[in-house]
């Protein structure tokens, strides 16, 4: 993880202006804020244009919350239940089947963390629970309670870049074999215990907390379902903007629009040369590289400053193969 969202920090969604710039709203348009939250996102564009936005969220508190929201910006907002891997479908739902823009804002958001009975922060005691949606099974008690030592040192390491998931991940088992940890901030304690404070001040217990979010809502598989939902509705010249907050999400998102652009490194001279094999290209990258915050808004926000924002856009390709098999997985 870059750095982590700062959890005490109120909702204001992160290079905004960067966003409505790169999905360029238009009248008589329709996007998708496809993580939608507190609705920062949806209202920028709609207050950019007098175009449509159709807001996604799993989680149910989102999608109540942005009810208000809806009446204020009466038939031009309209809120959809579910995951954004579901993109395709969700839309044809609403009888949409082709859309101007989407955009990403990943990660967990901080309606999320400042309610402690969700259970995402280890700055406020509450259930050890972390799931977005009621879609979700189980917690994030059920796994650090249940899986095997090596399986739970894999996971921190592998989805929190940990280099110290193998001794939090035996704290874990021995503190659990006592009583078990059905709470954050027993959690946080355990690996608090056992990691020493970071220089940057940033939480022992940060990365461990996010590879048990990611690992309960399946963050990356999602991702992957999204970006390419995204490909499949977006219509020529649509565009699509994902903003990232840590390294896991970040190279996913690179290495799909580098692929789809036909931007991704040519292979080695001793690796077999399929390129005449491949899909033309479905996006055009807007820029190369990812952009970054800007350092009033870092100041102003501390939340935005692992931000990485890519955006491209939708050429007349079909979309390459392969997504629908894997949604459906």
């Amino acid at each position: 993880m870059a750095a982590p969202r700062t959890e005490d920090q109120a909702h204001t969604p992160v290079m905004v202006a960067e966003v409505v710039d790169a999905l360029a709203p238009r009248a008589g348009a329709v996007y998708v804020d496809a993580t939608f939250g507190a609705g920062g996102y949806a209202r920028a564009l709609l207050d950019a244009a007098p175009c449509t936005v159709i807001g996604v969220d799993r989680d149910p508190v989102a999608v109540a919350g942005g009810e208000a929201l809806c009446r204020a910006y009466a038939g031009r907002l309209r809120l959809v239940r579910g995951r954004f891997g579901d993109l395709v479908g969700l839309l044809a739902g609403v009888e949409i089947d082709a859309v101007d823009g989407v955009a990403f804002d990943l990660g967990v958001s901080s309606m999320q963390l400042d309610v402690a009975a969700r259970g995402f922060s280890f700055r406020a005691d509450g259930p050890l629970d972390m799931r977005m949606g009621d879609d979700v099974a189980e917690t994030a008690a059920d796994v650090v309670n249940t899986v095997a030592e090596a399986d739970l040192a894999r996971l921190i390491r592998t989805l929190g870049e940990d280099r110290a998931a193998r001794r939090i991940a035996r704290a874990v088992v021995e503190a659990r074999a006592d009583s078990p940890i059905t709470t954050t901030s027993q959690l946080a304690g355990i690996v608090r215990a056992v990691v020493p404070g970071a220089r940057d001040g940033i939480d022992p217990a940060t990365r461990t907390f996010q590879a048990l979010r990611i690992h309960v809502n399946d963050e990356l598989g999602e991702l992957d379902r999204g970006l390419e939902a995204a490909e499949r509705v977006l219509r020529p010249g649509g565009r699509l903007c994902v903003v990232a907050f840590h390294s896991l999400e970040d190279r996913k998102v690179k290495a799909f629009l580098r692929a789809r652009s036909g931007t991704a490194p040519r292979p080695l001279r001793h690796q077999p040369d399929v390129s005449s094999e491949a899909s033309p290209p479905s996006f055009h990258l807007l820029r190369r590289g990812a952009l970054k915050p800007t350092a009033a808004e870092v100041a102003a926000n501390p939340r935005a400053r692992s931000a990485r924002l890519r955006a491209a856009e939708r050429t007349t390709a079909p979309p390459w193969p392969g997504g629908e098999s894997r949604r459906a997985a």
